[in-house]
């Protein structure tokens, strides 16, 4: 008898949740969308259905404790004895000496990191659950064990402690006057927020805004050179963040080195947008936006394409505008050459730890919130970032703030990362969706934008993508998945850059080199490892290979072109005002 008649004979229907299964699933939507309790309850009652592989994993958490054991007695004697379980080589909490050259505090130290990597081994591990749900359940215990470290407690601190006593107590002092003030900001401060003035100390290479519409302004930067590449490059930027992040100052900025090598610059600083821009959606950011400034760039230089830049969800963007022009123009009207993205995700699969905040009742919560206001709040955004990596962006500022009562550095990239944007409702429900939770970007023609299908196989112009070998937010692993997208025919140069999602990018050269980064040309379906393996490693900066890689394709040296013209008269002065709207 079939299990779905359940009218029939009495039959049970298994097809269906039970209602306590269906209450469960209600109040998880309604009172926890995201995960923080309820996949760890998940993951306990897992592992109690499943009692020999929580006896396996105790047994491995019994052996640390019997060798920590061992290890207390040897320091209690003073007998030398290496430390038993390690911090990770990234985590900075437990740098200072007094953490290893003190038995108690040493004892203190691997005591917690044991049962930490214990537990995070284990929810990774937990059986009977999907790998998405380890994997939200691991990272919400990690969030939880990282608030609870030894680290985040004046009297566990051995760092905190002598500070208070070098400075009679003053530590505490203004530790107590930072906690007030972040209270009265409602955040953690990382720093100040009158630390810089955009247009003064930060966003200064000079140039104009030449053109502007409800979605963006977009900049021509003054050239530097007499003589420039006849082909502008046309940088989109992405819009959960403002533009300037590539022009931070003169010694970091990218567009003043790209003048400085003989380049035409335009980019796009977009609108923060309000309740009014509620209805924008993805489509306008690609006609009203990058495709906007492709035709004005083309305009203003008189030529018939440019080199296109895409970074973050601005490469997501120009990746989707590439397959687009490629179905709504012929071979030559294309005004595109070849193109470039920074750190961008085509393929979402597996999109890193920004994975436990996707999934239907997590995004049905944030639509209801935006429904409420119009756009998700910048301030949204960028707690659900620091959430990523709360340890260096959260309690590292409360440990320096609180318990050592130091000032706040005034530093650049963190007052770019606080100096956020709004998401306008339509367009970031849709990207949410069709991206992230059904990654439809890279299925041929699942996707109707701006009236094309998409495809990206379409795309055959030559691509240059950069990626970062620590970056949380578009995994290089990831991203390097472009390389299956694209057409088979278009040529391919992947570079790997040590650092993160800003600093993999922001990455002037200097001497002597502080990164490195890995180069070469992908085959189709060539394994990210593969590629690796044969891969270039070089010092320095991917800067100067690509400043090569773009003056062999963008054409013969012309007389500069002004920063703004007759057709395309200055609206305003670089970095424009767009940018300083809160």
């Amino acid at each position: 008898m079939s299990g779905n008649s359940s009218n029939r004979g009495g039959s049970i229907d298994t097809s269906r949740l039970s209602p306590l299964e269906s209450l469960g699933h209600s109040l998880s939507k309604a009172i926890d969308p995201f995960g923080v309790t309820t996949s760890l309850l998940n993951a306990q009652m897992a592992w109690l259905m499943h009692p020999l592989e929580l006896l396996r994993a105790a047994s491995g958490l019994s052996d640390d404790l019997l060798a920590l054991q061992s290890h207390v007695a040897r320091r209690a004697f003073g007998i030398p004895s290496s430390d038993v379980i390690r911090p990770n080589a990234d985590d900075a909490r437990f740098a200072d000496p007094a953490w290893t050259d003190s038995a108690s505090w040493d004892i203190i130290k691997e005591w917690y990191l044991a049962f930490t990597h214990r537990l995070e081994d284990m929810l990774f591990e937990t059986p009977g659950l999907s790998d998405k749900e380890r994997r939200r359940s691991a990272f919400w215990l990690r969030k939880w064990l990282n608030m609870v470290a030894p680290t985040n407690f004046f009297w566990l601190n051995p760092v905190a402690m002598q500070r208070f006593v070098e400075t009679n107590g003053e530590s505490l002092r203004r530790g107590w006057e930072n906690f007030l003030r972040d209270v009265k900001a409602k955040n953690i401060l990382m720093v100040e927020p009158d630390a810089f003035t955009v247009g003064k100390d930060l966003a200064t290479t000079p140039g104009k805004v030449v053109f502007r519409n409800r979605l963006l302004e977009l900049i021509h930067y003054a050239p530097t050179t007499e003589k420039v590449r006849a082909m502008p490059i046309v940088i989109t930027t992405p819009w959960i963040n403002k533009f300037y992040i590539l022009d931070l100052n003169a010694k970091k900025s990218l567009v003043k080195h790209l003048t400085d090598q003989g380049f035409s610059v335009f980019i796009t600083s977009w609108k923060n947008p309000d309740a009014d821009m509620a209805s924008v959606r993805f489509d306008d950011y690609l006609l009203e936006g990058v495709n906007e400034a492709v035709r004005v760039a083309c305009e203003f230089c008189g030529v018939p394409k440019v080199h296109l830049v895409g970074y973050c969800i601005g490469g997501t963007l120009v990746a989707t505008y590439m397959a687009w022009a490629n179905r709504r123009y012929s071979p030559d009207e294309l005004p595109v050459a070849h193109w470039t993205l920074f750190t961008t995700l085509t393929d979402f699969a597996h999109p890193g730890d920004i994975d436990v905040f996707i999934d239907d009742a997590a995004i049905e919560a944030l639509e209801e919130k935006m429904s409420k206001q119009g756009y998700l709040d910048g301030g949204d955004m960028m707690t659900s970032f620091r959430m990523l990596r709360s340890n260096s962006l959260v309690w590292h500022y409360w440990v320096h703030s609180y318990l050592l009562g130091d000032t706040l550095p005034p530093f650049d990239v963190l007052f770019w990362n606080v100096d956020s944007t709004r998401m306008p409702q339509a367009m970031h429900s849709y990207y949410l969706r069709e991206m992230y939770l059904h990654n439809n970007l890279i299925k041929r023609d699942r996707l109707t934008i701006a009236g094309q299908p998409i495809d990206l196989d379409r795309i055959v112009q030559p691509l240059y993508a950069v990626t970062a070998e620590d970056d949380h937010i578009a995994p290089w692993k990831q991203c390097y998945r472009i390389r299956k997208c694209i057409n088979v025919a278009a040529p391919m140069r992947f570079v790997l850059s040590t650092s993160g999602h800003i600093l993999g990018i922001v990455n002037p050269p200097v001497k002597p080199p502080k990164r490195s980064y890995w180069i070469g040309e992908p085959q189709r379906n060539e394994h990210w490892e593969h590629w690796f393996d044969r891969a270039e490693k070089r010092p320095g900066t991917w800067w100067d290979d690509w400043t090569r890689w773009l003056g062999e394709r963008t054409g013969e040296l012309v007389e500069a072109y002004p920063a703004a013209n007759r057709k395309f008269p200055a609206l305003a002065d670089a970095p424009g005002t767009y940018v300083l709207e809160k």
